[in-house]
């Protein structure tokens, strides 16, 4: 009786193994093949010792014969095979085409899972075993097979041959876990014949040796018994981390009118934005353009916008500050772009009432990082309305705080989008992601909500890469200047053979001379603690309005004064602080523009009294109390309002007298300009404050006396700079202030300096001014040597963005912003693509013996302004950046200037810069490494900390997006960070193999089991609650219930939501359900269409095969193995 072998009782293993343990050699024939599989049996055909068979004419010696009858054919193979009727007739070119085809089927089967010891021991085996032809394999192709045959034979007279047919495929489910269903046979007759089967089919014509191939597949994979170069690793993971970076590059071309504008590295930044601007179908697509200063991102953004113009038919919408909209409209002109351009002061009126245009360029965009601005929600509300493509410019994107931050990119991300990452630090600083999500229950781990939680840099640049186009200027010389390697200068090749090189930013001191004990010395007089320590003690009652309305008022309040009320509430600490901070900003920008700026705040002081004292309306401006936010970001409060002329008075009689004109200005020619507040809502102790104010302003004033421009000894020193060091030079002239910038243009006038002009944010047209003062890099050569060319230009930082400046190679800070950042913006106006000059010197003022005097003073003011209470929320506004180093200024430090190192590039372009850099060393790399196997691993030395000895994994989730993971030797998570770990991943061609680490697959497989997890927990079977498949279900499953025993709820729909709890959404189903569910589609309507859809079999993955295509896929993983340990 034959006996059954049903992986239950009895193991087909078992029985296999026991009779190839008696046998000489065997024959085997299956339907499917899973390579993996032969380590159930590997060992005993190891200690087979063969036989001659016939194989036609000729006795060859065998020991193991393998046929596979079927294999899993491509869906287009078995389609044509269905198709086919009696008269088709194989050829030899059809036969090697499946071969090919059915081969990289082979190939594919060691890329699905994770690798293990074992598997990696017996497919190393397997290699051996067919290059010694221990084992030889054929595919059989004349018709599809089906069989499972193992036949074994012996010495044995009696029983040479035993057999074992049945259900069993040579894969590990079919040997040993699965279900099955075979039995033996022994007797001989019946054995006879069915090795006469085998025979027939083994010698058939179009039994086709695939030996060779399944040579290559096993020794080109991870299980290969050789060391693979961990540069070739190193450069997969660049390979695939550049993927975005590569497919735009391919799949758009610049427009022939920018083919001759653009330097090599602007066109790629085009073509990597584009594809960032299409990536995803079902929400709407963002880019931040943030090259540093100088380096073309206007360019950029008109070549991108006409990318899209051209190959999707869009029309752009241009959001730019009031001072770049002329520079804006001559490149949509020159470009012939389908654009309109509107100022960010007039958003809130014009949005509104604005037709659809598709793409929006905000120019300067970190202008929009505050969300509670009224300009930032009408642009948010307008691109949320029309879905449009947002390109998003700032050479700041990292500006101040990180919120201010993540308000930019929720221009165009939702809230609970799925960014794919997480903020690691944060989560692992709190404990791991299920105390995140214990502490925050409502915020999804992997969006944008959960970023904001986060205060580690290196969460935000993580998150900023999903969306950047960065590159440093450091970056660009490294990459795309000449000469590669050697010494010279690095330079730039235009299109026309000229060339833009790379000047060298040279800090230099301007010293003047300062005596801090000489009394007659005027800045001595305001650099004192005493002057410090009367602003502090100002009460500045003005901006803090909101603490001196009556509790009670006896009458009831009309609207529009609760809504006035309730507005200087919330802005009272906010504009106190910023008051205050811009006081002692102003003491280091000049003493004129200080002292100008207490006698406005003293005579608009007397203003107030006035009014009180007359029982008046009090007259409030209105931008303070509607748009306090964009107020703060636009104004510098003290700036001339053309309403009054001040000047140095020192009685307080004298002040209210000008007061009560000023009112009558106030209230009749300007009255449109303020909301007006009635004076019997206000404490009288509004007067009071006012009063001991202007006493403490009266002090200061008191204290400076007269100012006397002949004696400015730092006016002086511009001077002399300006008519005799650089008499011919272009120079710059940066300074903070309006009222600074009109106070050096004024006393050049009278000093007989020519050809200078003043530029501040009052100018309509500034754009026509840094085209007199520089004509050539803004195409106005005919402008070169006339009497409107100008070689000195005053101006504010309103020319510090956008502005074509380089014909000029110096700069002038007439006074210290507090912040790096800000001298590194300047000089990046004259350090742009064009720059003819070696070098671009930044001049900035310092006393010459009164260095410390200043240092000691940045010092008391930085403490008093963090202790403070009522400078909440101006920090920002007064520390925005890594503070100065003046001792580094005053010695002339190099390289202070310079930007930050690559540090910032966002990650496709740095990964493909590794990888284009590979490619022009060697060319061969191109298919070597997009032809290397997934799952493949290499190893190398350690070079970071002990602690990170371990394993890098790189693997892409069901999802299609990329999921890195470095965990130690014992399995701990060190970062997932892709930049980290792509630095960590770095080797060079000479990089030396190193045998893995002992327990790498097992900790392949730990980070495996990470990333899954994560996926898992990002929403469950259901996914996250923005998610389609979410909202499908849950609209669904409430219909069912809330419809129970109508005619409504069927069993086919019941089936088809139980499909969409258990499976995934096919692509067609999740678009077709997206746009349905935004049209507003009704639950009826949603019930019918899934049951559509289901019937239609275009609702749900059920097919296994069609699942696993889904699945998390490793790609390839890089080992660091101690650095002094022999190996």
């Amino acid at each position: 009786m034959p006996k059954i072998y049903d992986n239950i009782e009895n193991h087909l293993t078992k029985g296999l193994n026991e009779t190839l343990k008696l046998s000489s050699r065997a024959d085997f024939c299956v339907g499917y093949f899973n390579l993996r599989g032969w380590g159930e049996i590997a060992d005993r055909i190891e200690s087979l010792t063969g036989n001659y068979v016939q194989e036609g004419e000729e006795k060859v010696y065998r020991y193991c014969r393998l046929l596979v009858g079927m294999q899993r054919l491509p869906f287009d193979l078995l389609q044509e095979a269905y198709n086919r009727d009696d008269s088709y007739l194989l050829d030899q070119a059809e036969a090697l085409r499946l071969k090919k085809r059915l081969a990289m089927e082979f190939r594919e089967q060691l890329t699905v899972g994770t690798p293990d010891d074992t598997a990696e021991k017996y497919l190393r085996i397997l290699s051996r075993q067919l290059k010694d032809k221990k084992v030889v394999v054929r595919l059989h192709l004349s018709h599809p097979l089906h069989a499972k045959l193992y036949l074994a034979y012996s010495e044995d007279s009696r029983v040479p041959i035993i057999g074992f047919l049945g259900s069993s495929n040579l894969t590990m489910s079919g040997l040993l876990k699965q279900g099955e269903l075979n039995v033996d046979v022994l007797e001989q007759d019946a054995a006879y014949k069915l090795s006469k089967w085998f025979y027939d089919r083994w010698t058939d014509r179009w039994s086709i040796d695939i030996t060779k191939e399944l040579i290559e597949v096993i020794d080109e994979s991870w299980a290969a018994d050789r060391l693979t170069s961990p540069y070739h690793i190193y450069l997969k993971i660049a390979y695939h981390l550049s993927r975005e970076a590569r497919a735009g590059i391919s799949e758009f071309k610049i427009p022939k009118v920018f083919e001759n504008e653009l330097l090599e590295f602007q066109k790629k930044a085009v073509l990597v934005a584009a594809h960032h601007l299409n990536r995803y179908k079902n929400r709407p697509n963002g880019v931040l353009i943030g090259d540093v200063v100088g380096l073309g991102k206007t360019m950029v953004a008109t070549a991108l916008a006409k990318v899209l113009e051209e190959d999707f038919f869009t029309e752009t919408l241009i959001i730019c500050p009031k001072n770049l909209v002329e520079m804006w409209e001559c490149y949509v002109y020159k470009y012939k772009l389908h654009a309109k351009i509107i100022s960010q002061s007039k958003v809130q009126k014009d949005l509104p009432n604005m037709r659809r245009y598709r793409v929006v360029i905000i120019d300067e965009s970190h202008n929009l990082r505050n969300d509670s601005g009224s300009r930032y929600r009408a642009i948010k509300e307008y691109l949320e309305e029309n879905e449009s493509r947002v390109i998003l410019l700032s050479a700041t994107p990292y500006n101040k705080s990180y919120k201010d931050l993540s308000n930019q990119l929720r221009l165009f991300l939702a809230d609970d989008a799925d960014l794919g990452l997480m903020p690691e630090r944060y989560v692992q600083s709190i404990g791991g992601q299920i105390m995140f999500e214990a502490k925050h229950t409502e915020t999804f781990i992997r969006s944008i909500k959960a970023f904001e939680r986060s205060d580690f840099a290196d969460d935000w640049r993580e998150l900023m890469r999903l969306f950047l186009v960065r590159r440093t200027r450091s970056f660009i010389k490294n990459n795309y200047a000449e000469p590669k390697n050697g010494p010279g200068r690095k330079y730039l090749t235009f299109s026309n053979g000229t060339r833009s090189y790379f000047p060298d930013r040279i800090p230099k001191k301007v010293e003047y001379h300062f005596n801090p004990n000489d009394r007659k010395d005027q800045y001595a007089r305001l650099y004192s603690d005493k002057v410090v320590n009367l602003i502090n003690d100002l009460e500045l009652p003005r901006y803090g309005l909101g603490n001196y309305i009556i509790d009670k008022p006896a009458r009831k309040l009309t609207k529009d004064e609760e809504v006035m009320i309730s507005n200087l509430s919330r802005a009272g600490k906010r504009l106190m602080g910023f008051c205050r901070t811009n006081l002692f900003k102003r003491l280091e920008s000049s003493g004129y523009a200080f002292l100008l700026s207490i006698a406005r705040h003293l005579l608009r002081n007397f203003v107030f009294i006035h009014a009180m004292e007359n029982r008046l309306d009090l007259p409030i401006g209105k931008n303070v109390v509607e748009n306090l936010d964009d107020f703060l970001e636009d104004n510098d409060m003290d700036q001339d309002d053309n309403t009054t002329k001040i000047s140095f008075l020192v009685d307080e009689n004298e002040f209210l007298r000008r007061a009560s004109e000023v009112y009558n200005i106030f209230s009749h020619t300007y009255s449109k300009n303020f909301l007006w507040l009635k004076s019997d809502l206000v404490k009288s102790d509004l007067t009071r404050a006012l009063i001991e104010d202007c006493r403490i302003l009266l002090k200061i004033l008191k204290l400076a006396e007269e100012w006397k421009p002949e004696l400015d000894r730092k006016l002086n020193a511009l001077v002399d700079l300006l008519t005799v060091k650089h008499e011919h030079d272009k120079v710059l002239v940066f300074t903070q202030y309006a009222d600074t910038a009109h106070y050096l243009g004024h006393q050049l006038s009278l000093r007989n300096v020519q050809k200078y002009a003043v530029v501040t944010g009052d100018e309509e047209h500034p754009t026509l001014f840094a085209q007199r003062f520089s004509p050539v890099s803004n195409d106005k050569p005919e402008l070169v040597g006339t009497q409107d060319e100008l070689r000195i230009l005053i101006t504010t930082d309103v020319l510090s963005e956008g502005q074509n400046l380089q014909d000029c190679h110096i700069i002038l800070n007439y006074d210290l912003p507090w912040a790096i950042i800000r001298l590194i913006q300047r000089a990046g106006r004259v350090d742009r693509i064009g720059q003819k000059a070696e070098e671009i010197l930044c001049y900035s003022f310092l006393p010459e013996d009164g260095l410390e005097n200043i240092i000691r003073l940045r010092s008391r003011l930085t403490t008093r302004i963090r202790q403070n209470s009522e400078v909440v929320g101006s920090d920002e506004t007064f520390f925005d950046g890594d503070p100065i180093n003046i001792s580094d200024l005053y010695s002339e430090k190099s390289g202070i200037l310079d930007e930050d190192d690559d540090a910032e590039i966002d990650l496709a372009s740095y990964a493909y810069q590794i990888w284009k850099n590979a490619l022009d060393k060697d060319p061969s790399l191109a298919k070597k490494i997009p032809d290397m196997p997934n799952v493949v691993y290499g190893t190398t030395v350690n070079k970071h900390e002990k602690d990170n000895e371990g394993v890098i994994v790189y693997a892409r989730t069901a999802e299609d997006t990329d999921a890195l993971a470095w965990l130690d030797k014992k399995g701990r998570l060190i970062t997932q960070s892709p930049l980290t770990i792509l630095k960590a991943a770095e080797c060079t061609p000479e990089t030396e193999p190193k045998p893995r680490l002992d327990n790498h697959h097992a900790l392949v497989k730990k980070a495996v089991e990470i990333i899954k997890s994560e996926e898992f927990n990002a929403g469950g079977a259901l996914g996250k609650k923005s998610s389609v498949k979410y909202r499908v279900y849950m609209r669904l499953d409430r219909y069912c219930k809330e419809n129970e025993g109508t005619i409504w709820v069927t069993a086919e729909l019941k089936k088809a939501v139980d499909d969409i709890y258990k499976y995934p959404l096919k692509e067609y189903a999740r678009d077709t359900l997206s746009r349905q569910l935004k049209a507003g589609i009704s639950d009826e309507a949603l019930s019918e269409l899934v049951v559509s859809l289901r019937d239609d079999d275009k609702l749900c993955i059920k097919d296994v095969n069609e699942q696993s295509a889904k699945q998390l896929q490793i790609i390839c993983s890089l080992g660091l193995r101690p650095l002094m340990e022999n190996v």
